[in-house]
C-alpha cells in the first residue's frame, strides 16, 4: 500500500489472520456436490495446515472442482464446509464457512501428534502402538 494515501489505512480481511495456524499434514477427502444435485464428486487431499477459520490443502488435481465443497479429515467423523480463497496448481487455501470449534481443532492437532506427524529429522518419535521411542 502507498504510505501517503487513503489506501494505507484501508484494512482487508484477506491480509489478516485471526487464528493461529498449525502444521498438521493430515490425509483428507474433498466432497463436492455436482450441479443439479446429480451426485457427489470425491477427491483425495492432504491438509497441510489448519486454523479455526481455514486450512491449506494439497490435492491431486483441482480440475472440475467447484469453489465450495466439504472437507473431511480422515479419522474424524466431521465434514467442514469450505469456500476456496485461492488455488495455485494442486494447492489451495480454503476459508471455513463457519469457524470450527476449539475442541475439534485440538482433536485434529492431537491426532496428528499421536500419529507421528510434524517430524523433523534427527528427532526421536514414538512409534504408533508400541509406546517406544524410535532411534
Amino acid at each position: 500500500m502507498l504510505p501517503g494515501t487513503h489506501l494505507a489505512t484501508v484494512t482487508s480481511e484477506m491480509y489478516e489472520r485471526r487464528w493461529e495456524r498449525y502444521y498438521v499434514r493430515r490425509p483428507a477427502r474433498i466432497m463436492a456436490v455436482r450441479p443439479g444435485l446429480s451426485g457427489i464428486t470425491m477427491r483425495s487431499a492432504t491438509v497441510l495446515d489448519i486454523s479455526r477459520g481455514g486450512a491449506g490443502i494439497e490435492m491431486d488435481t483441482g480440475i472440475g472442482l467447484p469453489s465450495h465443497y466439504y472437507l473431511e479429515i480422515l479419522g474424524l467423523a466431521t465434514r467442514i464446509g469450505c469456500a476456496e480463497v485461492y488455488r495455485n496448481g494442486n494447492r489451495a487455501g480454503v476459508k471455513f464457512i463457519m469457524p470450527i470449534s476449539e475442541q475439534l481443532l485440538q482433536r485434529i492437532i492431537r491426532t496428528d501428534f499421536v500419529m507421528g506427524g510434524n517430524k523433523e529429522q534427527g528427532q526421536k518419535t514414538v512409534q504408533p502402538g508400541t509406546g517406544r521411542l524410535q532411534r
